[in-house]
């Protein structure tokens, strides 16, 4: 073999393991950044979902304090007219 060929051989397959090595940094780098991601989309929703039970819970209990208001209000109309009917 020439000279020239074997060094154009050498070089083609280091330059080929150095893409490969690049490669394989480059796709271990973006799985990091994804799973990072991914985590910090978890923390959010799971927060969000906590917010939203909370919310939930308030909707369901503001009736009753609705009822309980009204029904305070009825005692202290009957406490004002002595009892009488209107």
């Amino acid at each position: 073999m020439d000279e020239s060929v074997l060094a154009a051989l050498i070089t083609g397959l280091l330059s080929l393991a150095g893409v490969m090595l690049s490669n394989l940094l480059s796709d271990r780098r973006r799985e990091n950044a994804l799973r990072t991601a991914q985590a910090v989309t978890d923390t959010r929703l799971e927060e969000l979902t906590r917010e939203v039970r909370q919310h939930n819970n308030f909707a369901q209990r503001m009736p009753v304090v609705e009822e309980q208001i009204k029904a305070i209000h009825h005692r202290l109309e009957d406490l004002e007219t002595g009892g009488k009917s209107k």
